[in-house]
């Protein structure tokens, strides 16, 4: 139970640190909000857990195949903000990335690579 708690207590770190300093600055905010810091905890605690390495590994492939149907979004929030106001915004972005995804998905079946 400790060992989950501290797990929960770093993540939850690391978030908090992410927003506290895109407050005080957009650029160094987003550049640390764009790193795999989400993926290297969980490959950290993939690992400390003693995971085969093939799951590592494919936790590692997979993360790289879902983050690209993501980027759409990251365009379009700036672009929607002003006109549907931040939970519009934020819903439309949900929608864009599942559209994105799904299509992506169809598009990469093609190339033998399923995630779905």
């Amino acid at each position: 139970m400790t060992w989950l708690i501290t797990k929960y207590f770093l993540t939850a770190l690391i978030v908090v640190a992410v927003s506290e300093l895109a407050k005080r600055s957009d650029k160094l905010g987003g550049f640390v909000a764009a790193l795999p810091l989400v993926t290297l905890l969980a490959l950290i605690w993939l690992y400390v857990e003693n995971q085969p390495q093939e799951k590592i590994a494919n936790h590692a492939w997979y993360t790289f195949w879902y983050v690209l149907p993501t980027l759409p979004m990251f365009l379009a929030f700036p672009a929607l903000l002003p006109r549907l106001g931040f939970w519009l915004t934020l819903l439309a972005c949900v929608v864009i990335t599942i559209i994105c995804f799904g299509l992506f998905a169809l598009l990469l079946r093609q190339f033998g690579i399923e995630l779905l």
